[in-house]
């Protein structure tokens, strides 16, 4: 039987991203969402961590996340209003 740690840690500074609710108007404003971005999931960015978009459909989107966040997701399929682009001035910090 292996012992883990409960506390997972993320390569990412993970606390540097806004929490950002699903119906705040940066989540609403955010509607573009593409194949290759980065986002991250608004409400806790550190549960998801940070992922590619992998598939989009509609306002489904696949998200890799490869295990970036505290409950070590790889992919998961979310509605866009839950997801937020990273800027391009913060991956530098990430």
């Amino acid at each position: 039987m292996s012992t883990e740690s409960s506390a997972h840690s993320s390569p990412y500074r993970l606390e540097l991203l806004p929490r950002i609710p699903a119906f705040h108007r940066d989540a609403i404003r955010n509607r573009n969402l593409q194949k290759g971005q980065l986002v991250y999931y608004g409400p806790h960015p550190v549960y998801y961590g940070i992922g590619e978009i992998k598939r989009v459909n509609g306002s489904d989107i696949a998200v890799d996340f490869r295990g970036t966040g505290e409950f070590d997701v790889h992919e998961e399929i979310m509605d866009q209003r839950y997801l937020i682009k990273i800027p391009q001035e913060k991956l530098a910090k990430l």
